[in-house]
């Protein structure tokens, strides 16, 4: 699965901990996400995707 939280965070021009304060989440599982160190729960794609006004299927892509 490919999060793509970076090109969304951008394309609306938050900056890493102005999301995770929309969100409710640490700025670290962030920058993990972003860096692929970490699989977010799919409560954690809930809240990312609401902060950013788009549905959790458009922020979570599965693998081709």
């Amino acid at each position: 699965m490919r999060i793509r939280l970076k090109e969304f965070r951008e394309s609306q021009f938050l900056t890493q901990r102005e999301l995770a304060a929309k969100a409710g989440v640490g700025v670290s599982t962030i920058i993990r996400i972003e860096m692929a160190q970490q699989t977010p729960t799919f409560r954690t794609i809930k809240r990312l995707a609401a902060a950013l006004g788009v549905e959790p299927s458009e922020l979570a892509q599965r693998d081709e």
